[in-house]
């Protein structure tokens, strides 16, 4: 069991009978006396990938969701659904593309580090590493001299993803892209 004041990003619980993922936390200490602490969570549903926000006490408790995580391997798309294999049982699954639109915009052949979060035996989401490296595909040129300033400009990555990159940036470089938020993290090592 869980308590309100242990719900961190990442936690998943069982919340309205579906798997919730704890994606942000805010706590308010009451100033009166007698008050209690309140705590402002924001959960995705695993299932919908509907978001929510509630408010719970200093005394609330959740069960944990009977989830399992296992690796997988990213395959193809469809047009509809995109196809996974579990890395250890070999078997093949396929998710919709509608429940898994934002990490369908990292999904690259090679992907390492890739999960399922299996809901009571069934694969519902997939969870991908914190931060993948991805090749610019096409951006404005870069400028000679303008790698001291702190402008940027858009870069369309090789999976179609847009991101705001430093000025002097140009086609062909590798950069690191954080998977949570979509942003820029830097330039991949070679």
């Amino acid at each position: 069991m869980y308590s309100s004041n242990e719900l961190k990003k990442g936690v998943i619980i069982d919340y309205q009978d579906a798997p919730h993922v704890v994606e942000t936390t805010h706590t308010s200490s009451a100033s009166a006396r007698g008050g209690n602490t309140t705590y402002r969570i924001r959960l995705r549903n695993l299932k919908t990938g509907q978001r929510i926000d509630k408010n719970f006490r200093g005394g609330d408790t959740f069960s944990p969701a009977n989830v399992e995580k296992k690796p997988i391997q990213y395959l193809y798309d469809d047009p509809e659904v995109t196809h996974f294999m579990d890395s250890e049982s070999f078997e093949q699954f396929a998710l919709a593309n509608t429940d898994i639109e934002w990490e369908r915009q990292f999904l690259i052949e090679g992907i390492e580090d890739i999960r399922a979060l299996y809901y009571n035996g069934s694969p519902i989401a997939i969870e991908l590493p914190t931060s993948i490296t991805l090749t610019i595909k096409e951006t404005a040129p870069g400028v000679r001299g303008n790698s001291a300033t702190s402008r940027s400009k858009p870069a369309t990555l090789d999976t179609g993803y847009v991101v705001q990159v430093p000025e002097h940036m140009e086609a062909g470089i590798r950069v690191n892209v954080d998977t949570r938020t979509g942003e820029f993290l830097g330039r991949a090592k070679a």
